[in-house]
Parts: structure tokens; sequence; C-alpha cells
């Protein structure tokens, strides 16, 4: 078999590898801290699943529109206008099974071969795996950890030209947690705004953040017509394994994209839809004590990595995911990342796993219980102090 030579381009997401050989390494009989995995450890809220179960009772088992069940666009062209204060409506909504297809085919819809696209870099790994898969090209602009993990605008804008067709911006963001703050957002509106350049605006982290408020491109004049918001349930309401997620846009858009969603999935399943329209306009507490803890979380968990000698550590505005400096240990971040899972059994995740310029970092999730975090820092600590500074 002979595969298509746009195969050798597709990347991959490693926090799924590196969850594989921990579970290997558990299956021996090891006890693994798991901090690979960007995945809240709550259930999610019990309103949203009995509103799932009454679904199914009601017969939401069938075929919808590609686009999505029409009460939960409404539900989501709602929620969008009052939390970004635009004027949004149903026909401005896409609903996907789960955040990546709104990466996905927006780069599909807007992006020919040769065309070029912004990224953050480290970044969500997907951003570039799906620019070269469709024959893109990738411009990485770098995250640096002295401007506290947000690029350099003068930089950024130094890079359009008349091939960049799409811009992607995420905040907060992963893998460091950085949020990009908001004349740093307004400097790229100025400059993009009579381009002929797409924004993608990941905000999936959107309700997640610790420090002033989530702020989008999408407040600035004529920035809603030129903007891809991506956003979901995952995060924000423990909703991963649902597979829900959302892009909003100018209409004409989000009908090619409705396209390219019945070229593939079809649509997504009706009964979570159902349940997604309780997410949004239920009761919040459930998702309001997540955030929380996370708070808590992050406070010690870089706290703690401060701690220790080699070792440090920013403290991220948003997300779950801490981003600490490991260059003082000597190692690479992959030579960090296996030698702390097969020796001190902790998985984390390498940050080149992010991109080249995630070298020197590795990524912790502290989406998981305070217990299992103390645990292991304890072992990093030991493993970094024993194994690598002696």
């Amino acid at each position: 078999m002979k595969l298509a030579k746009r195969m050798s381009r597709l990347g991959t997401e490693t926090a799924f590898e590196v969850l594989v050989r921990a579970k290997g390494l558990e299956a021996k009989g090891h006890d693994v801290v798991h901090l690979e995995i960007g995945e809240p450890d709550f259930d999610t809220p019990a309103n949203i699943t009995d509103a799932a179960i009454q679904a199914l009772q009601n017969k939401w088992t069938h075929y919808g529109p590609a686009a999505g069940q029409p009460l939960l666009r409404e539900a989501i062209a709602e929620y969008i206008s009052k939390t970004r204060n635009l004027k949004v409506d149903a026909s401005n909504v896409v609903v996907v099974p789960g955040g990546k297809p709104i990466i996905f085919f927006p780069i599909l819809a807007l992006v020919d071969e040769g065309d070029e696209v912004i990224y953050p870099n480290p970044g969500f790994p997907i951003y570039e795996s799906m620019i070269n898969f469709i024959g893109g090209k990738a411009v990485p602009i770098a995250l640096r950890e002295e401007r506290d993990f947000a690029f350099d605008v003068t930089e950024l804008i130094s890079k359009i030209n008349d091939r960049t067709k799409l811009i992607i911006l995420n905040s907060p963001q992963n893998p460091t947690g950085g949020v990009l703050p908001r004349e740093d957002l307004k400097a790229i509106a100025e400059a993009v705004r009579d381009r002929d350049v797409m924004i993608l605006s990941d905000e999936i982290y959107s309700r997640i953040q610790f420090e002033g408020k989530a702020e989008s491109i999408t407040q600035f004049p004529g920035m809603q017509e030129k903007t891809i918001i991506l956003d979901g349930f995952s995060k924000t309401y423990a909703m991963t394994g649902w597979r829900l997620g959302y892009g909003v846009m100018r209409a004409d858009l989000a009908t090619q994209i409705a396209k390219l969603q019945t070229n593939s999935t079809s649509c997504t399943a009706s009964f979570s839809q159902i349940a997604a329209v309780e997410a949004l306009r239920g009761d919040q507490s459930g998702s309001e004590a997540m955030v929380a803890e996370f708070r808590r979380r992050r406070e010690f968990i870089v706290k703690r990595l401060n701690e220790i000698e080699g070792l440090s550590c920013r403290m991220p505005k948003g997300a779950f995911y801490v981003f600490p400096n490991i260059k003082k240990t000597g190692m690479t971040s992959k030579e960090f990342e296996e030698r702390l899972l097969n020796e001190a059994f902790v998985a984390c995740l390498a940050g080149t796993s992010f991109g080249a310029f995630g070298e020197g970092y590795v990524r912790f999730s502290y989406a998981n219980s305070l217990e299992n975090l103390k645990k292991a820092m304890d072992r990093v600590e030991q493993f970094v102090t024993k194994k690598v500074l002696v």
C-alpha cells in the first residue's frame, strides 16, 4: 500500500502517545501520576447529563442539520453575543464534534497550497499539522517566556504579506497558560483590517482565565467579519468525551464550513447537542467550582516548581497548564519527559511537542487532584535534585 504524500505531512498530538506509554508502566504495577493530558478531572455537571438522558428518552437520536440543531445554534448565538458583546445569530454558528474541526475546516476552506498561515509556537500541535497537511506554509510566531509567553506584535506584523491567508490566535493559551493582552489584539486588528487575511481565534479556554477578563479580537471595529471564533464544551464543562465544539463566523463562511461537515462527519450527535443547550443556559455552579479549584492547584504547582533547584515557572493566567523552564538541568525537553516518566513515574509533555520554540520547557497539566499534584511535585524534586543536578 502506498499512502498519499500528504500523509507524510500529518502530525499528531503527543499527549496521547505519552498516555499510552504511561498506561504501559501502570500495567506493570507502577504508580504513575498523569500530568500529560489536557482534560478536566471533574465529572460533567449533573444537570447536563440529566438533560442528555432526557434527550435520549425524547428520541433525539436521529440525524440533525449539518450546521447543528437550531436550538443549540440559537443558544450559542445568545452566549457569544453576551460574552463578546457582539450581534450574532444562529446563521453564524456551526456545531461540530469537538474543537478540532474548527481548526481543520477553516484551513481547508481558506488556504490554498502555498498560502501562508501564521500560528503560535509553542502552540497546540494540530495547528501546524493541518497547515502542513493541506500544503500551506506554516509560519511560526514565537511565544517567549520573557514576554510572559505572549508574542512580539511587531514581529507578527512583519510576517504578514500578500501570501498570508490566516492568522491563528489562542488565548488563554495551550501549552503556556499565557494570554494576549487587549493592546496586542488591537494592534493585530489594525494591521489586518484592510488586508485579505482572516483570523482564527481559538477561545476554548476563555472561561478558565484567572487574571483579568478574556479578550477577543472581535471587539475591534471590522473584526467580527474577519474572525472565526473557536469555542466548545470540553474544557468549561468537563465534556471532553461528548465531542462538542463550535465555530462562530460570518454567515457565508458558515455555509461553507457546514458543507465540509456534510462531507466528513455529516452532523454532530443530536442528543448531546440538546444537553449542550442546558450547559449554556442552565446552572453554572459546577463549572465555576471547577475553575475555582484549578486556581488553587495553579498556585500550588507554580510555588512548588519554583522551589525546585534547576526549575523556574511563570504564573499562567489561564487554562490549566504550567510551562516550566528546565534549561538549567542540561536536558532536552524530550529527554526530561522520557526520564521523568520512566524513572519518577510522572507523565508530562516535552515543550517540543508544541513546536520547536518549546525546547527547554515541559508542560504539566494541573487537571489532577491536589493530592496527586503534591505526589508528582515531590517526585519531580527528587528526580531533578538526585538524577540531574548531582
